[in-house]
């Protein structure tokens, strides 16, 4: 598959422009590439799609700070072909109806979101899933239950038998209310109260779903969580949600991320940081250390002389970037070591120690640890 390219790159805007320039730049490369203007050029099919799927991200204020941050890995998730999940043509010109008009290109595009009857689409679901700093440093598939409506087996989701045009909106799924106003007509445009936007209703009733065509049942599906993810990001699987009544299209789920606490590391970003426990006779000598990290343990090279609470940089031992930008890194406090309960000799060795530094009180405390331990 392709690599999508930057939604700023293909409406050929600056990453600050505003909701105007957007949408602007929208309406120019939808007019250029419509497919009436260009019957049977795949090509002009392609880009047509690519840009509404550019503006439904970049015009929506929240899609558009996840996509900022995070690209394409933030919004995409893992049940999806795109953001906006567009199937068809019909599917954009109802989502931009705003744009385009009722008579766009010859009334393709439909007066409201759907732009054309059918029945109602599901409800979108919400859950949320806790990780561990494991499950975010290489990524993971999670598998959840869920209990949502699926399309009724008895049925195939029809709700029923002999299926005929709803006699209040003739089918269309939407009745329109025409109103005097001061201003003139003003038309409102609404779901069919009787329907539900269906357009259709079924003479006989199917018994296991008493005509909505839709059954509640337990699912298990799996989640792929990329790895990087943090707690500000949420997955959107396409087509996961509750199932619309008498066969309309699946709603959404959406997954929010919640990151367990790590009892050795903080996360910072994509950084790491955690604090290790150093006897200072290795701070004033210097010698190996050995710190964990994600990837397994490591050997620090602490330098002769270190102060304790100094911190050292382990490049590459952080967190992997949610779009692929490389790794944090993990920053090591050391902290000295001062030991509990001494043992005789160690008593009668540290004594010793002090009775040098008392000796020799312009000598560094360093210099002082190195003629007694080394000689």
């Amino acid at each position: 598959m392709s690599q999508k390219r930057d939604y700023y790159e293909v409406l050929a805007i600056s990453r600050d422009a505003d909701g105007n320039t957007i949408k602007t730049a929208y309406k120019r490369l939808a007019i250029k590439y419509h497919p009436d203007k260009n019957p049977g050029d795949k090509a002009a099919e392609e880009k047509f799609k690519e840009a509404a799927e550019a503006y439904s991200v970049l015009s929506d204020e929240q899609k558009r700070v996840q996509y900022d941050r995070f690209g394409h890995a933030g919004l995409s998730g893992a049940g999806g072909g795109g953001p906006q999940g567009f199937s068809n043509f019909e599917d954009i010109f109802g989502a931009f109806s705003d744009i385009f008009g009722g008579d766009f290109f010859g009334g393709r595009a439909g007066g409201g979101r759907r732009g054309r009857s059918g029945p109602p689409r599901g409800q979108d679901l919400q859950i949320s899933l806790t990780l561990t700093l494991d499950d975010i440093h290489s990524g993971v598939t999670k598998k959840v239950k869920l209990r949502r409506y699926n399309a009724c087996k008895t049925c195939d989701g029809a709700g029923g038998t002999g299926k005929q045009n709803c006699s209040v909106c003739g089918g269309a799924g939407q009745v329109r209310q025409v109103q005097s106003s001061f201003f003139g007509q003003v038309v409102n445009v609404t779901t069919c109260p009787e329907c539900g936007g269906a357009g259709s209703s079924v003479k006989s009733r199917c018994a296991d779903c008493n005509g909505q065509g839709r059954v509640q049942e337990e699912v298990q599906i799996s989640i792929d969580i990329p790895a990087g993810i943090e707690e500000t990001n949420y997955l959107t699987l396409r087509g996961e949600g509750h199932r619309g009544q008498q066969g309309g299209p699946a709603g959404d789920l959406l997954v929010g991320i919640k990151e367990q606490k790590d009892e050795y590391f903080q996360r910072r970003g994509n950084d790491l940081h955690c604090t290790v426990e150093v006897p200072f006779t290795t701070l004033a000598l210097g010698g190996p250390v050995t710190v964990k990290t994600l990837d397994g343990e490591v050997d620090l090279k602490v330098a002769e002389g270190t102060q304790s609470e100094k911190v050292l940089k382990l490049k590459g031992k952080g967190l992997p970037d949610l779009n692929g930008g490389g790794k944090g890194s993990l920053f090591v406090k050391l902290h000295c070591h001062t030991p509990g309960e001494l043992s005789s000799r160690e008593t009668e060795l540290l004594k010793e120690l002090q009775k040098l530094w008392m000796e020799k009180p312009h000598t560094s405390f360093f210099e002082k640890a190195k003629q007694f331990f080394v000689g």
